[in-house]
């Protein structure tokens, strides 16, 4: 066996408020001191190394030199105290508006996971595995986001199935309070999956469904709403580059919309968005 030393590039300031957050959730439960097996201090460094680096919670555990089960414990309990941490969708939407922000991108991902055989019958009446999406071609979870122009994610909402397409996805999670919103002079863009979703969220104009082209207005019309739009549409890329768990997620897929908005969290702590 080999022992060697590894730097954790978080920000050591990231590392204290979660354990604060965590010390806060442990006398929040009536939890007594020396009764756990990692202070409050390490059991972040575990939970930021499953977040950054999509080390798997097993390996975790026997880093840290505590039992299996109690690793899972461990970051199920610290994802949820981050989650809690995550901006309500008014919220967001009211900061941005204060905040003048010209517009809105709203854009939906199916963060991937390991195959999950449960069924549900799909809209033509047919038998189809819930948690996979047709569009995205493998098992995972839709997750809604709202960006701010720049890429910036400000909401990640509750996850849905794969199978779910992101129009009721959005209805679902989203489109409500963006409706307010828009009402206030804030508009939404978004990509031909939300044709249809309604006054104030714009999308490009479909193809005539004759096969004739599309009149020259519309094209560069929809050349330049996707041109602003692509800017908002990095969101996404910003969360899973950043913390790899994204990029496969083995836990159950019902824990998704939770893990993403601890991520979101985190990614709000290390741009300033929270103190």
């Amino acid at each position: 066996m080999v022992t060697y030393r590894a730097i954790l590039d978080v920000p050591r300031e990231a590392v204290l408020s979660l354990a604060r957050l965590l010390a806060a959730e442990r006398a929040l439960r009536g939890t007594r001191k020396g009764t756990r097996a990692l202070t409050c201090y390490h059991q972040a460094i575990m939970v930021l190394r499953h977040f950054r680096e999509g080390t798997d919670p097993a390996t975790l555990a026997r880093d840290h030199g505590i039992g299996r089960s109690t690793g899972y414990r461990y970051i199920d309990e610290a994802t949820a105290v981050l989650a809690d941490q995550a901006p309500h969708l008014h919220d967001a939407l009211q900061q941005a508006h204060e905040a003048g922000v010209s517009h809105l991108v709203l854009d939906g991902m199916v963060i991937p996971t390991d195959r999950c055989l449960e069924k549900t019958t799909s809209v033509k009446g047919k038998s189809i595995d819930l948690w996979y999406s047709g569009k995205a071609r493998h098992h995972g979870g839709n997750v809604q986001g709202v960006m701010e122009p720049d890429g910036f994610p400000l909401f990640i909402s509750d996850v849905e199935p794969g199978s779910v397409n992101d129009l009721p996805a959005a209805r679902s999670h989203v489109l409500g309070a963006l409706y307010a919103f828009a009402a206030k002079g804030l508009p939404t863009l978004a990509d031909l999956g939300y044709e249809g979703a309604g006054i104030g969220v714009i999308t490009p104009i479909k193809q005539p469904s004759d096969g004739s082209a599309l009149a020259l207005d519309n094209r560069a019309l929809n050349k330049l709403q996707r041109g602003v739009r692509c800017l908002g549409e990095r969101g996404f890329a910003l969360l899973t580059q950043r913390w790899r768990l994204l990029q496969h997620i083995t836990a159950s897929p019902s824990k998704i919309g939770g893990i993403a908005r601890a991520a979101l969290v985190l990614t709000h702590f290390e741009h300033g968005r929270l103190a």
